[in-house]
């Protein structure tokens, strides 16, 4: 990918005879092989100061310490050259490919990455969807690297896909409960999964939450306070405010009827009332959104997960959000494998391909 230099820091010796010996793995053939696909398939949330070179960076200077990669510069020679496939081992959304061809252009550009499917495709268990291949010293030592972030992404955005499809006709979130670090990467992988970005951090979207509340002595003080100071610094953005009760949500439209505000989006949060059987309760959501008829984009949170979005997303709330999109992430399984002939009868073997 364009713009992309190389990972300086990490240093690979070239301690091997100077003749470069080339490995072909023919058995193993990537699905699709001929086509190559555009890896930005779904852009990256927009964010003033995040820099992602900067985590790849953080991330390969972790795995390489002080010395850099001793068990690939112990056994394998500096200039062989492999071809090494991407194996999916579960059914799922892929995420990630493009920070995965990003991480390998880091480490050294010139690796050659190729992709059967994009981001936001769906795999299924056993298939080979991608291969890279250049220096076997390289792509070993981005191996980890690519992976990690491959395999949380996808997982991301699985569940997220799975989320937005019960979800209709409302809009899944995910929260700021991300991985520290990791914030934008998270993101991109609801985005990828289908989902919509809530804010991306504390600077673009004022969230008026039950603490502000409390300090600001009521809920009308808290969005007067903020429409004051949007005023006051000349700002436009989008303004939301946490409600727990229908008396806040009935304080907030009479606040609203009466003074010019900057409000858009009240959350009605935890108004999905669980019940002994499993099942929720969403009469008092419905209610809510009824009383804002359309007024304001309306944010239901609190109670939401696989089972109980559904009947959420029918009470006619604009927007879902649910933390466990990303603090609860569970990995999709993705290997990649230069002795793919092996490493597939070690998966049949084992049922986990």
């Amino acid at each position: 990918m364009s713009g992309i230099l190389s990972f300086s820091s990490i240093v690979f010796p070239n301690w091997c005879s100077s003749s470069r010996r080339v490995v072909r793995m023919a058995a193993a053939q990537t699905t699709n092989a001929g086509l190559s696909l555009e890896a930005m398939a779904i852009k990256p949330p927009s964010h003033p100061t995040y820099d992602l070179k900067g985590i790849i960076k953080l991330a390969l200077a972790e795995d390489a310490g002080n010395r850099g990669d001793v068990t690939c510069m112990a056994t394998i020679p500096f200039d062989m050259e492999v071809e090494a496939y991407f194996l999916a081992k579960e059914d799922g959304i892929i995420a990630g490919i493009a920070l995965a061809e990003m991480v390998f252009q880091e480490v050294d550009p010139s690796l050659k990455v190729e992709w059967s499917r994009k981001d936001g495709d769906y795999v299924r268990k056993g298939l080979q969807f991608g291969k890279v291949y250049g220096r076997a010293h390289s792509i070993v030592v981005a191996e980890r690297i690519a992976l990690n972030f491959m395999q949380r992404m996808s997982g991301i955005a699985t569940l997220t896909k799975a989320m937005a499809d019960a979800a209709h006709p409302a809009y899944i979130l995910e929260t700021r409960k991300t991985a520290p670090g990791l914030r934008l990467v998270d993101k991109w992988a609801v985005l990828i999964g289908g989902g919509k970005n809530h804010r991306l951090g504390l600077f673009d979207m004022v969230l008026i939450k039950d603490n502000h509340i409390s300090i600001a002595g009521g809920i009308s003080n808290a969005v007067r306070s903020v429409d004051q100071y949007l005023e006051r610094e000349n700002l436009q953005m989008e303004v939301e405010v946490e409600t727990r009760t229908l008396e806040e949500v009935k304080e907030v439209l009479q606040y609203a009827s009466q003074t010019k505000s900057s409000l858009t989006r009240i959350m009605l949060d935890n108004m999905v009332i669980p019940l002994p059987d499993g099942d929720v309760d969403v009469s008092m959501l419905k209610e809510a959104v009824e009383l804002i008829n359309g007024k304001f984009e309306t944010e239901a949170s609190g109670n939401v997960t696989l089972e109980t979005v559904h009947e959420i997303g029918q009470t006619g709330v604009t927007y879902i959000s649910s933390g466990a999109l990303t603090h609860s992430v569970t990995a999709l399984d993705i290997s990649l494998k230069i002795d793919t002939e092996l490493a597939l009868e070690v998966r049949r073997r084992t049922k986990r391909a």
